[in-house]
């Protein structure tokens, strides 16, 4: 399949932000563009912002002046959408309706060719339900631009129940040659991205809820533990929190309000409030002037124990064993002499024990034990979160923050949460990665790719797994969902099979 001829104009109706960003990527790759707005002006306007943007990326060195002459003459406004006959693509970007979708892609069809692809830059709406209301369905896909789409490398491509595979390949083909790079989905709620990114926010905002954790607490955590660039709470300021619980909420209905997607109500009292983030000045954190940022809880220096005993096989923690050495404390190995389930464990000088994360509450353990979280790597984490149970003597919770400390890491103490924070976000992030692909969503290869692209993971879900082995998530969420039995952490039966098989 060829891409769409670089003498071929493309249309983009709808000239807001996301409009004028796909128009921009478009003509920087070689292509007549012709903006089209209902409102009158819009349309001029867009187009005097977009040289204003090519502009600054000749002032800048990142584009030629003579490439930046070449993208203006071939810039176009349309008076209306008869001006888009003779397009080889249209891109829509306008309201979210599924109504004013069709409509427009009604009019549309009376105006442009046959062999003309028709594409939707929707992020919520079924992109079969709006290309339902065509003559020709065919031709129509989903081209789903993240923003700033001029920046951003990722594109989902979205076939519809009756879209031409020849249309998404040519569609596919021509993303790729714009210098962005594709996705093959299917149309399910919330295509890759926005369907595998919900536990991102979701198990924050649980642990929030339960009140084990501040959001200051939580987004350093996922930061210097996770690896993650932005905490749940920051970046949902960042998106707007209307705009990201309006997603988590098309989803949620999208699937017939599915547990695993179910909204925050601690964010929908937010939104009620019109504390929308950084636009209104006040989200979750405060951005009026002179507004403080509030500090993560951290743990008071503690001194760091002589040496621990290792039992057993700390498994993804297994990094952490060779820490404690360069850090010049002594690690006692037993091989034997102990029950199976003390395996994978520290013990502290104090004689409490050291656990990571794995889906059960550190009570049951058995006393004087603390739990430590998951790191996306022990050696480059700046933070590591503990939890404690009641019955964890003060002496050994401070052994195992002096450790930490000793290793170089600032520790947070956090409520006794299943999971904990990095370890059940991981892990749903990694089922419901699985599931998409069972269902027929699109492929390991091109989540992986989604996921990192699209909301910058450091790592893809299925590169996650392999990491910390085939069946750690399903472990994780069989515990979690045992002391949460809502069937929000439930493992699906595709992370289930997955662990079943890796265990054979």
């Amino acid at each position: 399949m060829t891409a769409l001829d670089l003498n071929s104009p493309v249309a983009v109706v709808g000239t807001g932000t996301m409009g004028q960003g796909i128009a921009q990527v478009a003509l920087v790759a070689g292509h007549p563009v012709r903006l089209y707005d209902a409102a009158p002006g819009r349309a001029g306007e867009a187009a005097a912002g977009i040289v204003s943007r090519l502009d600054r990326l000749v002032e800048k060195g990142r584009l030629p002046a003579a490439d930046r002459d070449a993208a203006r003459g071939r810039l176009e406004t349309a008076e209306s959408l008869s001006g888009l006959a003779g397009c080889g693509l249209v891109v829509e970007a306008v309201l979210e309706r599924l109504d004013v979708k069709q409509q427009l892609f009604r009019d549309l069809e009376e105006v442009v060719g046959e062999d003309c692809l028709l594409a939707t830059n929707t992020s919520s709406l079924s992109v079969t339900a709006v290309g339902g209301a065509l003559r020709l369905p065919g031709r129509f896909v989903g081209l789903h631009f993240f923003n700033p789409a001029p920046l951003m490398p990722l594109v989902e491509v979205v076939s519809g129940a009756a879209t031409d595979p020849a249309s998404a390949g040519r569609a596919l083909e021509t993303v790729r040659a714009w210098g962005r790079t594709p996705v093959s989905c299917a149309d399910q709620p919330g295509f890759v991205v926005n369907r595998i990114a919900r536990p991102f926010y979701a198990e924050a905002f649980e642990v929030y809820e339960t009140g084990a954790a501040d959001p200051a607490t939580v987004d350093a955590v996922l930061r210097g533990s996770g690896g993650f660039r932005m905490g749940a709470f920051e970046l949902t300021d960042l998106i707007g929190q209307d705009v990201n619980e309006a997603v988590t909420r098309s989803v949620w209905e999208s699937f017939f309000q599915d547990v695993r997607f179910r909204p925050s109500l601690a964010q929908r009292r937010l939104v009620e409030s019109g504390r929308l983030g950084r636009k209104t000045g006040r989200g979750w954190y405060s951005y009026e002037e002179g507004a403080e940022r509030p500090e993560p809880r951290t743990a008071a220096a503690e001194e760091a124990p002589g040496h621990v005993t290792l039992l057993g096989d700390l498994g993804p923690a297994a990094d952490v064993v060779g820490l404690i050495r360069e850090a010049g404390i002594d690690v006692r190995v037993e091989d034997e002499g102990f029950a199976p389930e003390e395996k994978g464990r520290l013990v502290l000088p104090g004689g409490g024990t050291l656990v990571l994360a794995d889906g059960e509450t550190v009570g049951e353990y058995g006393p004087d034990l603390v739990s430590f979280d998951l790191a996306l790597d022990y050696r480059a984490a700046t933070r590591i979160a503990l939890a404690a149970a009641p019955v964890t003597s003060p002496d050994t919770l401070a052994e195992a923050v002096g450790l930490f400390q000793a290793l170089g890491k600032k520790v947070s103490v956090v409520g006794d949460v299943p999971g904990m924070i990095v370890a059940r976000t991981v892990a749903r992030i990694i089922d419901l990665a699985f599931d998409a692909v069972a269902r027929g969503v699109a492929g390991e290869e091109d989540v992986d790719t989604a996921m990192r692209l699209g909301v910058n993971y450091p790592l893809g879900p299925f590169e996650w797994s392999r990491r910390l082995g085939d069946d750690w998530a399903y472990g994780v969420l069989d515990a979690v969902h045992e002391r949460e039995p809502s069937g929000r952490c439930a493992p699906s039966l595709a992370l289930l099979r997955h662990a079943f098989t890796a265990a054979k």
